[in-house]
């Protein structure tokens, strides 16, 4: 199966310029999305990862299935002010600006293999942030899966693990 026939581009959002990559038409096609969860499960698993730790929100959406179809647990890297208990933060640049995600202080015991999950690899900003907040909590994070990777914007070489999509794009 094709998924990429399962994707939309909506031009122009969420401002001028930018085509956005929709997977909401993929999740809600139910071939589609088993299809891929089934190809997301199958190159994660060798990865052997007690956890799979996704990125708000999109992330969510793939890695909570995604760490039931495995046997895995499932941790949220989340926005602030949106976890309860105590937090690690950690702040990152944007091309537009900064951002932070937080992860809760007890989520991760050191040493725990873990695969970070979103819907999208674009500039490699928020995975790379993902991954050295992982880390600041003592996650051995071997790798990063999404949906989308968009090629020309050279994500991956920010990230420092294995990664893999689904689908690409050159631009």
């Amino acid at each position: 199966m094709d998924l990429k026939q399962h994707i939309r581009g909506i031009p122009d959002f969420p401002k001028p310029g930018i085509l956005f990559y929709d997977i909401s038409t993929l999740l809600r096609n139910a071939d589609a999305w088993q299809v891929a969860m089934g190809r997301l499960a199958h190159a994660v698993a060798p990865a052997q990862p007690h956890l799979l730790a996704g990125v708000e929100s999109r992330g969510f959406l793939l890695a909570a299935p995604l760490a039931s179809k495995l046997g895995c647990g499932f941790i949220m890297l989340r926005k602030p002010g949106k976890l309860p208990g105590r937090t690690v933060s950690l702040e990152y640049d944007l091309e537009y600006g900064t951002d932070s995600l937080h992860i809760q202080e007890d989520a991760v015991k050191p040493g725990q293999r873990v695969v970070v999950v979103d819907d999208l690899l674009a500039t490699g900003g928020t995975l790379a942030a993902a991954i050295s907040l992982l880390r600041k909590v003592g996650a051995e994070v071997t790798m990063a899966a999404v949906i989308i990777e968009i090629l020309a914007l050279g994500g991956r070489d920010r990230l420092g693990v294995p990664a893999t999509a689904l689908v690409t794009y050159e631009s």
